[in-house]
Formats: structure tokens, sequence, C-alpha cells
């Protein structure tokens, strides 16, 4: 094969972006009024909910883990900014405590997971069922409050940034895909976490701590997920425990759609953001086309483990070099 075809085949990032214009050139062509701004600004807000969420699985499976707390993370942070907020704290109280409290949750999960050295699904799981049931316990299964105006704005359909015709939410995404690209490729974050994911003994000879980067990444990926649950708060207008199920196998569809190996060690958010895109459309296109919910989520099961069949066999990359 030809050198730049080869390359290009192997880069999934683009092949990912690839998909967001033919899935979108499909919708336009099948379902009326798919390629309206309305339409567009909707999947753009929904796709960068989910790409938030999915930032924080993008580093924990670049370290080589899995983290499937993301959903009850979410519920969790819906609900207790919501019932803080309703009870009359501050807004900027409620997100410290908010953010910290899911900070800690994570840092839980990595510092088990390493040190205990059991899998990340497995304690992820676990850490964040257990944090549901706290939560219903809390709540007596009857969550109560509502978000402050600012958020209700920020991720608003009919919100606008001066004449652009989206809320702030999409440039925040784009901010923060910057952002990480930045911390990813130039700090030494980035560096350990790619040297950590790619070769973990050879890490530790170079003087990474395993222990504190499990603990930092898992501990990111539950301040991500808290956030989306904040945000999903504004957008729904209610609280609800169970408002981040659906993130629970998407962030791992979209990452690994992205291009982020299921084995570690490679991979970036600019492919997560291309595989939450292709999501939504797709789960747009399903719904457009009369498909019902069971139907929808059968079909994104099914994309699921194509990706992990295909995806899954790649050997890890210390056995590359």
């Amino acid at each position: 094969m030809n050198p730049i075809l080869a390359r290009l085949a192997g880069n999934r990032a683009l092949i990912a972006y690839a998909g967001v214009i033919l899935v979108f050139s499909i919708g336009a062509v099948l379902i009326p009024g798919f390629s309206t701004i309305f339409s567009i600004r909707a999947m753009l807000i929904l796709a960068s909910l989910l790409a938030i969420a999915a930032l924080g699985q993008t580093l924990v499976m670049i370290l080589g883990g899995i983290d499937l707390s993301i959903p009850f993370v979410i519920g969790f942070a819906n609900v207790v900014f919501a019932g803080l907020y309703g009870g009359g704290m501050p807004a900027w109280a409620t997100f410290a405590i908010v953010l910290a409290g899911a900070a800690l949750i994570g840092a839980f999960s990595g510092v088990i997971s390493a040190t205990l050295s059991i899998h990340p699904l497995i304690v992820t799981l676990g850490v964040g069922t257990i944090i549901q049931a706290l939560v219903q316990i809390w709540t007596r299964g009857l969550p109560t409050g509502s978000a402050p105006p600012f958020i209700n704005e920020f991720v608003s359909l009919g919100g606008s940034v001066g004449p652009l015709p989206f809320p702030w939410l999409i440039p925040f995404t784009l901010v923060l895909t910057i952002a990480t690209i930045f911390v990813l490729q130039r700090t030494i974050y980035g560096r350990r976490l790619y040297a950590l994911g790619s070769n973990p003994k050879a890490a530790e000879l170079a003087l990474v701590r395993p222990v504190a980067m499990w603990a930092m990444t898992f501990g990111l990926s539950a301040v991500f997920a808290a956030l989306t649950g904040i945000l999903l708060l504004g957008f729904t207008g209610s609280s609800s425990a169970g408002v981040g199920t659906p993130y629970l196998f998407q962030t791992v569809a979209a990452v690994v759609i992205g291009g982020t190996a299921l084995v570690g060690g490679r991979g970036g958010f600019v492919g997560t953001i291309a595989g939450a895109i292709v999501l939504i459309e797709l789960r747009t296109v399903l719904i457009g086309m009369g498909l019902s919910e069971a139907m929808v989520q059968s079909a994104l099961g099914v994309l699921i483990l194509l990706l992990v069949a295909a995806y899954g066999r790649d050997q890890h990359i210390r056995n590359l070099i």
C-alpha cells in the first residue's frame, strides 16, 4: 500500500471525522429537516455534553483503564448540585463542593485499582453503584432543586454567542479541546500519561509514580463527569439520579470511534470529539427513520460490539516498538 494511504488508514481520528461527514450526508438525504440550523445546533449541544463526559474516559483509556462510574457520577452531581443550590447555597460554593466530591470519588477508584491491582472496570462499577445508592438514600428517591439561570442559558437550545446561533457550551467545548491538546502534548502530566499507558514497567523505571497518576487521572474523569451532570441539569431543567445512564457505554464508544486504543498508550481528545458527533448523528438519523428508543439502543449496542471486535484486536504499543 502507498505509504501516504497507509498512514491515512491508520489515522483513526481522521477516519472518525470522515464518518461525521458521511453520516451527516446520509441524514441530510433521508431525514427532512436534518440539516437545518436548529437541528445542527441541537446535535452540537448533545455532542458537546457527551464529549465533556468522554474527556475523562479518554484520559483513563490512554492510561490503559476504563471508567464505568461516569454515569453514576453524572447522576450524583446532577442531584447534589440541584439539592444544595435549591436549598439556598451559593452557586460557586455548590460548584466547589460537587466537583471536589467527584474528584475524591474518582481518585479513590484510581488508588484502589492501582494499589490492589484490581481491574478498574470492576472498581469503578462498584464505586459508582455505591454512589448511586447513597444519592438515592439522601434524596429518598425524590430529588429536588434546580440549576442557576446562567447554567440554563449556557446550554440553552435558544442561546447565542453574539451573532453566532449557538449557546456558550459550543465555544466552551472548543476551548476545552484546545486546552486538552496542550496538556496531553506539552505538559509533564501528558507525557507521563502516554508513557504509563504504553509501558507501565518502563514508566516506573523512569520515575513515573503509577498510583499518583491513576488517582489524578480517575479524579479528572470524575470531575468532567460531574461537570456534565451539572450542565445536564441546566439542559433538562430538573434533577434525576439516572440522567447519566445513557453515558455508560456512549463515552466508551465515542472514545473508541475517535481512535483511542482500548489497550492504552494511543489516542487523544480530538478524535473523541468526532466520535461524540458521530454517535449523536447516528442516534438522530435512527430516530428520524422511525425507530423506537429500544431499537436505537440496540443499534448503538451493535455498533459498540463491532468497534470492540475491530479495535480490541490491536497489539499493545509496547509490542510495536
